[in-house]
């Protein structure tokens, strides 16, 4: 059996296009992982197999993207009860997520999910990251790399602000 970091899994292949985020972020960062497809709803003996194999592996995160009832994460954290869980809520077309993000954020006591915003897989990919970061040097300052690089932008952004004044920024912004 492989070994990996971080279990990345999704409810369908339509999660596919939202949750490479975190994949990419991860292979950014340098950090082993896998991607699934499981249902707990359509698959369910396929999922627990999935989440039993993970215990094997000594997985250390896992991220679980999933719309609508979205007993994906939660199902995960359950089974997984010392390896923590991100729960990325999934856009949807009837109530825009937010079903996603009530069924993932309101777990019941003593069985959490973290959850980042809808359709947020590059935030779980990052916490995922700060996780395995506590024990991890290297993971450790790749991550304080990347979080300087943002402080950098925004401070790029501001001087050429300054310099050009909004509406010329703006003009700009859109080319």
């Amino acid at each position: 059996m492989k070994n990996f970091d971080v279990a990345i899994i999704m409810g369908s292949d339509s999660d596919l296009s939202i949750m490479k985020d975190a994949a990419k972020f991860l292979e950014d960062m340098g950090i082993s992982y896998e991607m699934k497809i499981l249902s707990v709803h359509r698959t369910p003996e396929k999922a627990m197999e999935y989440a039993n194999s993970l215990k094997e592996n000594g997985v250390k995160v896992v991220i679980a993207g999933a719309g609508g009832a979205a007993h994906l994460p939660g199902v995960f954290a359950a089974m997984l009860p010392t390896v923590p869980v991100i729960g990325i809520p999934i856009h949807t077309k009837t109530l825009g997520g937010v079903d996603s993000l009530y069924s993932i954020v309101q777990m019941p006591s003593g069985i959490p999910v973290a959850t980042v915003a809808i359709n947020g897989a590059k935030n779980a990919g990052i916490l995922a990251t700060s996780i395995l970061a506590v024990g991890d040097d290297a993971i450790k300052e790749k991550l304080a790399t990347y979080k300087n690089s943002l402080k950098d932008a925004v401070s790029k952004k501001d001087e050429k602000l300054q310099e050009m004044g909004y509406a010329n920024y703006l003009e700009n912004m859109n080319k």
